[in-house]
């Protein structure tokens, strides 16, 4: 778990930085909307990039938490509070897109010029190379993590540049007078929010509440066939798993000769384990049990 840690506050630091450049950037450009450009695009932006600044300030608090260690009260440890920052990130995600299509909306029913478009474009353009190139490098520095908030942080900081991205084109428009390009481009920006807030909802959601599907299913089917590969097994046939985090655990039953002794069986296990690790490290604890009851009489 040392390269976990490792990850975690690589995660840790990038997410808290994110936090202040997101906000700084977005307090800039909402003055600048609201009082000297009067666009609801760069407005829009503004409240997006605070937005996502405080999804990665949830993040952040989440990671601090998730480095807890195990105690008398969470004894599988703190993992389910990364699941659960991701939730509430995505939470503030939706909620900000609700705001944005009612800006978008009003703009669009009744559209108005937008003042010194150019130098709202050229702060919304500063905006977007700031993010795009914060989130893709976040993504590759967190790429071995596989926790999920920080994967909804590092492409939402990227979903931050891509609406900054889109603000100066709305910019651009309002410059040359097609000033309902600053309602489509709200809009726009508001179903790429849903999008990404509903998929990590989604995701994080079936982690909470046990489910193992799709990848875990995988992951469980390739630790059975490891298993069978291992001197002494018959066979094994009930693998479950359950994330939590970045790690996994899980239970897995095998089929032995009855006659093998313990010190056997534990030789067994070991191996299994060693050989399951080999492959997906992030299995913290695998609990082994014979299959047959008669094994155990």
């Amino acid at each position: 778990m040392g390269e976990t840690k490792e990850l975690v506050e690589n995660a840790d630091r990038l997410a808290g930085l994110t936090t202040i450049i997101l906000i700084t950037l977005g307090v800039i450009q909402i003055i600048l909307g609201e009082t000297i450009s009067k666009s609801v695009a760069l407005t829009a932006n503004g409240i997006d990039c605070i937005g996502d600044g405080f999804v990665s300030g949830v993040v952040w608090i989440g990671l601090r938490i998730f480095r807890r260690p195990a105690d008398s009260k969470f004894h599988y440890g703190y993992y389910k509070m990364e699941n659960l920052a991701s939730v509430a990130a995505a939470i503030v995600m939706m909620v900000l897109a609700g705001y944005i299509i009612f800006r978008s909306y009003n703009q669009l029913v009744n559209p108005h010029p937008v003042e010194f478009p150019l130098l709202g474009a050229s702060v919304a353009f500063i905006a977007a190379v700031i993010a795009i190139s914060l989130g893709l490098y976040k993504y590759r520095k967190n790429k071995e993590s596989k926790m999920g908030s920080v994967r909804l942080e590092a492409f939402n900081t990227i979903k931050d540049g891509t609406a900054s991205g889109l603000a100066v084109v709305a910019l651009i428009f309002d410059y040359y007078g097609y000033f309902i390009v600053d309602a489509i481009v709200g809009f726009i920006i508001a179903g790429i929010i849903v999008t990404i807030g509903f998929a990590a909802i989604k995701e994080s959601s079936y982690m909470l509440v046990d489910a193992c599907n799709g990848e875990c299913i995988e992951r469980g089917s390739v630790i059975r066939n490891i298993a069978e590969k291992v001197e002494g097994v018959k066979k094994a046939h009930v693998m479950r798993l359950r994330q939590s985090g970045p790690i996994y655990q899980g239970e897995l039953e095998i089929e032995i000769d009855c006659e093998l002794k313990v010190k056997e069986f534990n030789r067994i296990k070991r191996s299994i384990n060693k050989d399951v690790k080999k492959v997906f490290p992030e299995v913290e604890r695998l609990t082994i049990t014979i299959a047959e009851k008669e094994c155990l009489e």
